[in-house]
């Protein structure tokens, strides 16, 4: 049984969620614009960025889902 511990990507944390049924793993899509953007407003970010997409004809998947996850710090 996979857990649901928070992951590190050069060394900050993401959400994350293992779903036993279908064997996935769900990501915070949030946690990872956070860090690659290194924003201090990563849910702004995100939604301008799909925002923008969408404005230039890119479609996103489908498979881009809202996922309740614990808030936590992200900072260190």
């Amino acid at each position: 049984m996979k857990t649901n511990k928070i992951a590190l990507f050069e060394g900050q944390k993401i959400r994350r969620h293992w779903d036993d049924e279908k064997e996935l793993w769900y990501f915070s899509v949030v946690d990872v614009v956070a860090i690659l953007s290194k924003t201090d407003r990563p849910r702004k970010y995100w939604d301008d960025l799909k925002r923008k997409l969408k404005q230039e004809g890119s479609q996103l998947s489908e498979k881009i889902g809202q996922l309740k996850f614990l808030v936590v710090s992200l900072n260190n």
